[in-house]
């Protein structure tokens, strides 16, 4: 019988399937395969009390998707953000299925989150929405069952939140519950630059291959939260000219190049750590959006998902495009990026430097033994590197784009697992 494909509203989730199916035919996966990794295993809706400062009771919506564990623990971020939703919240949990695999780390795909704007909370509030979330989830959640990590707008202090309210809740520490803790308490040295390290890796190894020195590589940057920023740093430490960087504030475009250090150092002063009032010589400044559409030779975009469509696509001004956001790019938008010729390096190949980094902060926390952050990047550099080649190779060898060659070689992963285990799951 043929598998009834499933379609969403949802513009993450529609593109997430879409490219699943399409992957799945062309490498002829049995309908039973394609059913069971079309779906999640398990998807879990809570509500959120929370006692406000004035006395008053808001109840935010939360989420916590578990797409596979087939090969190993669930893994993937919380996000603090208006716009979370479970249909979201399903796509990015299947991204990080084919991002573990495509990896090599032993992972499956999870992801979760908060519908609220955390900007709008206080400190205590926001300690206590994040604490009662973990509640909520905590018996669904483990070192060995689904291990959450900061996303959009969390970062380390709601993972100790999280790890100390379930250690308390089990009577236990459990350090390995989350990743992307403070160095000072469980964190690994390297985790906070892992994600930027990868992507830029992923550049470094583009440009290589191009045959393009970085001296002469003019780079732009959408987003300069942890991702975007240690992306423009190191590519900048590497030779790279950072002609353009934004934040929700908008866009800050700079031909002669931008100062990424004092450009960060800004945003460390600035009370919204937002690049709000930053200026230099040259610099102009625009919508957000606008950002994407000026000269380059390497666009990067680090922030949400679906800035690259089928309105823009064609204005882009770039020859490639590195993700480092998760689905940055709709399928029309990557339709017409292909008739242009122009390059795209896939969102799990390229920003999977965070998952290796929470794998070795896991490893980490398991064993009670710490590394140095040498020693961290030491693993995680050549780590990309050979993940990077490997689905270069495998596009060059079909003949396929490079998204569609990482997409084959991850669900082979995770076919042959489900294969080799059965269904039950």
């Amino acid at each position: 019988m043929a598998v009834q494909k499933r379609t969403s509203t949802n513009v993450l989730l529609h593109t997430a399937l879409q490219n699943f199916y399409s992957a799945a035919e062309e490498m002829g996966l049995e309908d039973g395969l394609v059913e069971v990794l079309s779906r999640p295993e398990r998807a879990i809706c809570v509500s959120v009390p929370v006692k406000m400062d004035d006395g008053s009771v808001r109840v935010f919506n939360g989420y916590r998707v578990q797409h596979s564990t087939v090969c190993g623990p669930a893994k993937g971020g919380l996000r603090f953000h208006p716009d979370v939703n479970l249909e979201e919240c399903e796509a990015l949990a299947s991204l990080m299925t084919w991002k573990c695999s495509l990896a090599g780390i032993p992972y499956g795909g999870g992801k979760g989150g908060i519908a609220v704007d955390p900007f709008e909370l206080s400190p205590r509030e926001r300690e206590m929405m994040t604490r009662t979330f973990a509640a909520r989830i905590a018996p669904f959640i483990g070192d060995w069952t689904d291990v959450p990590a900061p996303d959009v707008n969390t970062g380390g202090p709601e993972m100790v939140w999280i790890m100390d309210t379930i250690s308390k809740l089990r009577g236990k520490l459990e350090p390995g519950v989350v990743t992307g803790k403070p160095i000072t308490y469980w964190g690994s040295k390297g985790r906070t630059a892992a994600t930027g390290l990868g992507v830029s890796t992923c550049v470094l190894e583009l440009l290589k291959r191009k045959g393009i020195d970085p001296k002469d590589a003019t780079v732009i940057v959408q987003g300069f939260g942890n991702v975007g920023h240690y992306n423009a740093l190191f590519l900048q430490q590497a030779g790279c000219k950072i002609v353009g960087i934004s934040d929700i504030t908008g866009g800050y475009y700079n031909p002669k190049g931008i100062d990424v250090v004092a450009a960060k150092a800004h945003v460390e002063k600035h009370p919204k750590r937002i690049l709000e009032g930053y200026d230099e010589p040259g610099l102009q400044k625009m919508d957000g959006n606008a950002i994407l559409e000026q000269e380059c030779l390497v666009l990067s975009p680090c922030a949400l998902e679906g800035v690259i469509n089928e309105k823009n696509a064609g204005k882009l001004k770039c020859k490639y495009i590195v993700e480092g956001a998760n689905g940055p790019t709709k399928p029309e938008g990557d339709k017409i990026l292909d008739e242009r010729g122009i390059l795209v390096v896939p969102d799990f190949l390229a920003n999977s430097g965070g998952v290796i980094g929470s794998y070795f902060e896991w490893v980490q926390d398991l064993a009670g033994f710490f590394w140095t952050e040498e020693e961290y990047n030491s693993r995680l550099v050549p780590i990309m590197k050979d993940n990077f080649k490997r689905v270069w190779d495998y596009a060059e060898e079909h003949n396929v784009k490079m998204r569609r060659a990482a997409f084959l070689v991850a669900i082979k992963r995770v076919a042959d697992g489900l294969r080799t285990k059965g269904f039950f799951l």
